[in-house]
């Protein structure tokens, strides 16, 4: 949109963030997803085995699925029905429907599978490998040879393998394979292996391993196999899990003693222009369960990815790495804690990163391990990357153990932002939403929408990944004191595909300093929850520019009232069971902070007010830089320097009244406060330095002194803080003080009756109608009846001001000024018409200089002193003009009004 230089130079745009590639700016291009990324994360209809899928292969615009299973079925919703399939079918890459290719994979006893499929270079034959004594009948050893253009098992390729073959390569003329087999054709051949690629005849390639093979890959110059598996030598030399060998001999080239876990394996290699890529599981404590890239020059390490969560499948494309596991815990590269498994992740191939696709599947059937196998497919210009396995849904809904994602056709829009506006000084409005989750776009595009305008007043930019959704924030600099403004936000992801807008933000700009929050800010709070939010589960960030949001987890319950601070600012309550909120964003925390909170409880058994841990919604394993409560109620104040260094109050405060604590560290060591009094002080000036997050209401106190009976807490909570300053005792002091100064307090009121008269109808009466109109020639007048509360003790009106919404007619604008003047005469909604209206006074309350078309909100300032008088009672307002364009209003019994018409009047001190 195009935006007058002054409307630009005043709206501020803040979007502050801890990970790279967070940024602002206009919308980029439409694009089908985020690049790198190739696919979109809507997974497409595909026919689907009922057991499960172990490998796949692509050719010709087919993609053959091989695996454990004995039939096949359409998606849910699908045309067909289900259709024999043992062990193998064949699909249209770009239908999921099956093709005219049937194989029936079988043994005379035990049961049959296939694990390993492979294409000749160009792609006219298919290697099967697994274990089968037949296909179509047609005898076989654990590998098979088929024609793909006749979908025939090729009679003259007749390798022996004596036991499972769970790997599979093909060059130009060899095949080598990987699995449990000890011989093939009766000769010696320990877990690997090469046939020829015409005749399956043993070659003399021989790379012994003594314990199975799971991976088999060969570099792109040809001259090297890639092993992986279970073994610890090849050849007698040990090495690993991973092996490089020389493809014609065996001979082992490069060996990787120590280079992996001995309590983990190799799953997959994958290979391309630059390097390779092993996927690796591993059993037990201490594991390797991630990914690692290495280079093809030296066979050395290019990257390690050590999230935990047993990795099946790699496979890199276009310079993205694809990968299949159930990624649970991969704070180790500093991504998201322990808790929820991932199953599908992307990173670039050249580093370890996380990109922003994530498509999900469950863990599925079998061992529970979710996805096992990714091929790409082709077919009418059209990528897709298809994924096997084990799993029963696929992005929620039932799917069984295939899937498959487009390169193209974007659908999915960004999920809804949740937003809230607040303003804590006159001429500023902070509007903050926790970004949205799209699946296959991290690079989302907000507009802010205010009072209701179709068009934005703004547009920002900004990243988010699944375990990463930090909050966006803009100040709206253009806002007038005493008025009140609502503001509605969007996201929509590189395709163009559109949330829908969040629900309404409503905020009333304040005539003077809201001293206490103000202060907060001003005092560099780079973390600020107040725990004002209507709605779960964001726990928005207040500060000037941290955007430190949190996640309200379990549903602590909000808006408790009243708050620690002087006016309208509402607390949160914890249930000491499992009640908190943690933040949304990994961070460190510097040698010198500042935790400050107010409380307010009446337990007996404890729990942790505030801290930082290595975890969000599961209990964390590193855990200090906390306050908690003892059972009787005494203030611990902690960090961990390789043992726990505490103060602790000799008062108690759960006597059920609100209390204000700020614990510090420093250079000067550390220093807790109540009340705003100095309560102890300790020479220690490091802490445990670790990434993680910041909780509010609970987390791990195991090995703490005086550890209480819960670790959660029960009770209120208010105002939390989190400073990267020390805040000296005299600021200490000035946040106690300013609490209980007087506070604005803000009124709404909605009109309790309105109408309009009609000179056109000189006798109807439009007390039920949902409009309101005004317009000099020919005339229309409307009138408001509010019922103003009396000014709470103490205070004064300091403002007030009327707002009404446009409807969404077509030219419900108007180019006149619209007055707003005191009614004199007496009027009833459901009696007045243009023949009994009432007369009107003067001088003008207000007026609307001319309002443009689109449904809208409208405010304008009433004169303080005349609706001051008339406050404790009944209050009359109308609407007129002298023009002839008609002003169209929604009236207080239309649900598209949103409260409207609507005054707000703001009190405070005199």
């Amino acid at each position: 949109m195009r935006r007058s230089r002054s409307l630009a130079a005043a709206l501020v745009l803040s979007l502050a963030g801890t990970g790279a590639g967070v940024g602002l700016g206009l919308a980029p291009q439409a694009a089908a997803v985020t690049p790198p990324v190739a696919f979109t994360a809507d997974a497409l209809a595909t026919w689907q085995p009922n057991g499960v899928v172990w490998a796949l292969a692509e050719a010709g615009g087919q993609v053959f699925a091989g695996g454990t299973f004995s039939t096949v079925r359409p998606p849910a919703g699908g045309a067909g029905s289900e259709q024999s399939a043992v062990n193998f079918v064949a699909l249209d890459a770009a239908t999921g429907a099956p093709t005219a290719c049937t194989l029936s994979f079988t043994v005379g006893s035990g049961t049959a599978t296939v694990r390993a499929l492979a294409l000749s270079p160009d792609k006219t034959t298919l290697y099967a490998g697994g274990y089968f004594g037949a296909v179509n009948g047609t005898a076989v050893s654990s590998l098979a040879a088929i024609d793909v253009a006749s979908c025939t098992v090729k009679t003259g390729f007749r390798p022996a393998f004596a036991a499972t073959v769970r790997a599979l390569a093909v060059t130009g003329d060899t095949v080598y394979a990987g699995g449990d087999f000890l011989s093939v054709a009766g000769q010696p051949r320990q877990r690997f292996a090469a046939v020829g690629a015409a005749d399956g005849a043993l070659k003399p390639f021989t790379a012994n391993a003594d314990e199975p093979g799971r991976a088999v890959e060969v570099t792109p110059d040809g001259n090297s196999v890639v092993l992986g598996g279970d073994f610890f030598t090849v050849n007698g030399t040990n090495t690993h899990a991973l092996a490089v060998v020389d493809a014609t001999s065996g001979a082992l080239t490069k060996a990787y003693p120590g280079f992996i876990e001995t309590s983990s394996v190799v799953k997959d290699v994958a290979t391309d222009a630059t390097g390779f890529y092993t996927a690796n599981e591993g059993t037990g404590g201490g594991v390797f369960d991630g990914r690692i890239a290495l280079n093809l020059g030296d066979f050395g390490q290019r990257w390690r990815d050590t999230c935990l969560g047993a990795t099946q499948a790699v496979l890199p494309y276009q310079s993205v790495l694809y990968s299949a596991s159930h990624a649970h815990d991969c704070s180790s590269v500093g991504e998201f804690p322990d808790g929820q498994r991932h199953h599908l992740l992307a990173q670039p191939t050249g580093g370890t990163g996380k990109l922003g696709w994530a498509p999900d599947t469950n863990d599925g059937i079998g061992e529970g391990i979710g996805p096992r196998v990714m091929t790409v497919g082709s077919k009418g210009g059209i990528q897709y990357l298809w994924v096997g396995g084990e799993f029963t849904t696929v992005n929620g809904a039932a799917q069984q153990s295939l899937t498959r994602f487009a390169s193209t056709g974007d659908t999915g829009a960004p999920t809804v932002p949740v937003a809230s506006a607040v303003s804590f000084k006159p001429g500023e409005v902070q509007v903050r939403w926790r970004t949205s989750l799209d699946l296959d776009d991290s690079a989302l595009t907000y507009k802010i929408h205010r009072n209701g305008a179709a068009t934005p007043i703004a547009t920002v930019t900004a990243d988010s990944l699944f375990f990463k959704r930090p909050q966006a924030s803009w100040t709206d600099t253009t806002v007038a004191a005493g008025q009140s403004y609502t503001y509605r936000v969007t996201a929509t992801d590189a395709a163009g595909n559109t949330s829908a807008l969040s629900a309404t933000a409503s905020v009333t700009v304040p005539t003077t300093v809201d001293g206490y929050p103000n202060q907060v800010r001003a005092d560099g709070a780079q973390q600020y929850w107040r725990y004002d939010e209507l709605s779960l589960p964001f726990a928005a960030d207040s500060s000037a520019g941290g955007n430190q949001s949190g996640v309200h987890h379990n549903a602590p319950a909000l808006r408790q009232s009243p708050g620690a601070v002087s006016g309208a600012s509402t607390a949160i309550g914890f249930n000491g069971t499992d009640t908190q909120v943690y933040g949304d964003q990994r961070q460190t925390v510097g040698s010198t902070y500042t935790i400050e909170t107010w409380f307010k409880t009446n337990t007996t058994r404890g729990g942790k007010l505030v801290g930082f841990g290595n975890n969000q919604a599961r209990g964390s394993n590193q855990y200090d830089k906390h306050i908690y409560m003892t059972n009787g109620g005494r203030l611990v104040y902690g960090v961990y320097t390789g043992a726990t260094r505490t103060i602790t109050t000799s008062g108690a405060y759960n006597d059920d009244q609100w209390h204000h604590v700020v614990a510090t560290q420093g250079p000067g060591g550390m220093t807790l406060y109540v009340d705003g009094v100095q309560r102890g002080t300790l020479a220690v000036t490091t802490h445990e330095n670790f990434s993680g997050y910041w909780h509010a209401g609970g987390d791990s106190l195991g090995g703490w002194p005086d550890r209480p009976t819960s670790e959660y807490w029960a009770g209120r909570l208010d105002e939390t803080a989190v400073y990267p300053t020390v805040l000296s005792a005299a600021q200490v002091q000035n946040h106690h003080a300013l609490a209980t100064a007087p506070a604005d307090s803000v009124v709404q009121v909605t009109a309790a009756e309105d109408t309009y008269a009609n000179a056109g109808a000189p006798a109807t009466n439009y007390g039920t109608s949902g409009s309101l109109a005004v317009r000099g020639t020919s005339f229309y007048a409307s009138y408001l009846r509010f019922n103003l509360p009396a000014a709470p003790a103490g205070t004064v009106l300091k403002s007030a001001t009327l707002s009404v919404k446009t409807s969404t007619m077509s030219g419900a604008g108007t180019t006149d000024t619209v007055s707003v003047v005191p009614v004199t005469g007496s009027w009833t909604e459901g009696g007045t018409t243009y023949n009994n209206r009432p007369a009107l006074g003067g001088p003008a309350l207000g007026a609307f200089a001319g309002i443009p078309d689109g449904s809208a909100v409208h405010t304008t300032g009433l004169t303080t002193a005349t609706v001051a008088a008339a406050l404790g009672g009944g209050y009359s307002l109308a609407l007129s003009s002298t023009g002839t364009d008609a002003l169209w209003l929604w009236s207080s019994e239309a649900q598209a009004g949103e409260g409207t018409p609507q005054l707000t009047l703001t009190f405070g001190a005199p």
